[in-house]
């Protein structure tokens, strides 16, 4: 199953998401992605949240 993750979870002005075959794709685009948020690196605090907002598709 596919991995997705929506940013409107974690920033409800933002429409970006992504799909990936594996999580670990899909936490590459999202750390570019979180870039854009002013996260230049992914925290531990930030990465579980992130994961726990994965959704199998």
């Amino acid at each position: 199953m596919a991995k997705e993750f929506s940013c409107s979870h974690v920033h409800s002005e933002c429409s970006w998401s992504a799909t990936e075959e594996t999580e670990d794709e899909l936490m590459k685009k999202v750390t570019e992605h979180a870039k854009l948020h002013g996260h230049d690196e992914m925290t531990s605090d930030l990465t579980a949240k992130v994961k726990s907002l994965i959704k199998e598709v």
